[in-house]
């Protein structure tokens, strides 16, 4: 089967320009066209190209087919004066291939890419984007998470597939590859990286998959913990009302509080916009628990079933907004296969969704001193290709962790995640009047009493929230950083603060909640935060006195806290333990610094809100079942809440 493809070179148009150039005596035609040039017909050539002689790359865009005959377009980009044969990087991605390859009017290949591929340009390699099936220039269907073949997908192709047929071809038929071919990605092209090891084409012999959704209800884009992130619902209508993800939702909102408050519940904020007509948005609504349509398309769990084959680097951002636990459940996964500790790597990183691909100098307000993102792009990620597609030995082992200590501001090398032998699981008890110890308090009763209003959500940034995907991006890319102090002084927050410290206090891993608490109602949702309270004054960075730095947070609804598959009510008045597991966090709360912990019932709009009263599907809860709730958390006795913390108590500088 043939495909079309259209090869630009430097010599093609440099000859046509020269020939244009050329002097010559004019012809009575010509000067006929000059006096009159509507004679000529249109200025415009039917086929035109902006390469010249100083391109220093061939530009090579194809339709490449699918075993099932959809085409998929994919742009390759080929180094010039490299005569030795080079390794070939892919990306595939929804998000537009021929605009990732196109930044800049430049006949410099590095300028055509993005930041994060200079290394890869200086180095020679051969580099491909392509867009996944039914987006911008692809052929075929775009089913926003399309599951592997099996249970969930009875058809013929998937992602792997596509990956597997987009090898094949790229091998036999872009000139001076060496056979060997890796595959990166940030997001969703992170996800689709992964899925490409599901069943790996043999000569695919290097992975990076950066931020990737693995798991979209436990908690990842679309869910945490059973809480819908109705904040998404913008991203859902974009990726998935055209092709071209050419639309926004007409929220006809400044703010998206507003807008989703008024709305109500979600089902019916996506019926007011036309939502309810995206096929990907009713799969979401339509399963609000974790049932087998979660479970059957859980990254991780696919990866465990599948044996580890292709060398792989996974990338996690500690402030990651959109993908925060699928990286590390990624790294896990692969770990339990991984029998000579050198075919797995992770690198943490102090960075949001993406942000290794780009500047990594700053976490939002606080400077870290140097740009983390490209001391990983050049001597880390850089040597693991080298390693793995070249077989050029880096100057130094690369280690199998390499995670960034915020606080410390500092690499650390572990020979795994968490670091084994190092960590020490600590509990810090809530106390009363608003304190945190190490130690827990005595019997008797004790609880910090607060009353949750669904009509008053706690908003999880200062008001006016703009939408994901509006132009006022970098607020929501940020959120996780900011300052937690416009809300420690509600009545639906309550806070907890510990003295100040007198020496270092690190914590390497996963956190982990555990309140004891009772509601006056039969639903609730229970959101931790576990955050560095800086001193009042901080000589360096003085904008930072008293900061709030959210380390982890996460979310709870309670209907799921015996099972995620099954929503049970809460018995009124009760005290039960809720269980909410929490991101990893790398940090050291340095002396003079406190450790804070917030509790609230609502993260709004980030996740939709909780009626408070059971019913069957909160998605389409009625206005009449919102209802305020008085919630108690308990810190005495057998009833004792406290945070696992993950202490470290060898926290080693890397190399």
């Amino acid at each position: 089967m043939k495909s079309n493809i259209r090869l630009i070179t430097a010599a093609l148009i440099s000859g046509a320009v020269a020939a244009t150039l050329t002097l010559s005596a004019p012809s009575s035609l010509a000067v006929a066209q000059t006096a009159n040039p509507s004679a000529r017909g249109s200025d415009i050539p039917e086929t035109f190209s902006r390469t010249t002689e100083a391109f220093d790359h061939t530009r090579m865009e194809a339709m490449i087919p699918m075993r099932d005959g959809v085409r998929l377009f994919t742009v390759i980009l080929i180094p010039k004066h490299v005569e030795t044969p080079m390794p070939i990087v892919l990306t595939r991605t929804p998000y537009n291939a021929d605009e990732a390859t196109s930044r800049a009017p430049s006949p410099r290949m590095a300028m055509s890419l993005a930041l994060s591929d200079e290394p890869l340009v200086r180095n020679g390699y051969i580099r491909v984007y392509q867009d996944a099936r039914g987006k911008h220039g692809s052929e075929g269907d775009y089913i926003m998470t399309l599951p592997p073949i099996g249970p969930l997908n009875q058809g013929k192709v998937d992602h792997g597939t596509d990956t597997w047929d987009t090898i094949d071809w790229l091998l036999a038929n872009v000139p001076n590859n060496n056979g060997r071919v890796g595959i990166t990605g940030v997001s969703y092209a992170g996800y689709l990286t992964l899925m490409a090891l599901i069943d790996p084409h043999p000569a695919l012999e290097a992975a990076i998959p950066v931020n990737a959704m693995v798991d979209g209800w436990i908690g990842d884009d679309w869910f945490h913990n059973g809480a819908f992130r109705v904040a998404m619902l913008d991203y859902v209508y974009a990726q998935t009302s055209s092709r071209e993800s050419s639309y926004q939702i007409p929220l006809g909102y400044y703010d998206m509080y507003s807008a989703v408050l008024e709305a109500g519940s979600s089902g019916e904020l996506g019926r007011r916009y036309g939502a309810d007509r995206l096929p990907a948005w009713n799969r979401l609504v339509d399963n609000p628990a974790y049932n087998e349509f979660w479970q059957g398309q859980a990254v991780d769990r696919l990866l465990v079933a599948a044996p580890l084959k292709v060398p792989t680097m996974t990338v996690h951002g500690l402030f990651d907004q959109e993908d925060i636990y699928g990286p590390i459940a990624t790294y896990l996964a692969l770990e339990s296969k991984d029998r000579g500790n050198d075919m797995n790597f992770l690198v943490i990183g102090p960075w949001i969704h993406g942000q290794s691909w780009g500047d990594g100098s700053a976490l939002g307000t606080i400077r870290l001193g140097a740009d983390t993102s490209l001391q990983f792009r050049e001597h880390v990620r850089q040597a693991f290709w080298d390693k793995h597609l070249k077989d050029i030995e880096p100057s130094s082992p690369i280690p199998p962790v390499l995670a960034y200590e915020t606080g410390a501001n500092q690499w650390r090398s572990y020979d795994a995640w968490p670091p084994e032998g190092r960590v020490e699981q600590t509990r810090l008890y809530l106390r009363d009047a608003g304190g945190l110890s190490f130690e827990a308090l005595g019997s008797g009763e004790s609880f910090t009493e607060y009353v949750s209003d669904p009509a008053k959500p706690v908003p999880y940034r200062v008001r006016p929230i703009r939408p994901v995907s509006s132009g006022d991006y970098d607020t929501w890319r940020w959120w996780l950083t900011y300052d937690q102090r416009p809300f420690s002084d509600r009545t639906d927050v309550v806070t907890f603060v510990s003295e100040p410290l007198t020496e270092s206090l690190t914590i390497s891993g996963e956190v982990v909640a555990t309140l004891y608490a009772s509601t006056s109602g039969s639903d609730a949702d229970w959101v931790v935060k576990l955050i560095d309270l800086f001193p009042n004054e901080v000589p360096a960075q003085p904008e930072l006195g008293g900061y709030e730095l959210m380390i982890s947070a996460d979310i709870l609804r309670g209907r799921y806290r015996e099972s995620f598959e099954t929503a049970r009510p809460i018995p009124p008045g009760q005290v039960l333990p809720y269980r909410i597991r929490m991101p990893n966090a790398n940090h050291t709360f340095r002396p003079g610094h406190r450790i804070m912990v917030h509790v609230q019932s609502s993260w709004f709009p980030l996740y939709d809100r909780n009626p408070q009263t059971f019913v069957p599907s909160i998605m389409w809860a009625q206005p009449d079942d919102y209802r305020k709730a008085t919630m108690r958390v308990y810190h005495s006795g057998d009833a004792a809440s406290f945070i696992e913390l993950p202490v470290n108590r060898r926290a080693r500088p890397n190399p």
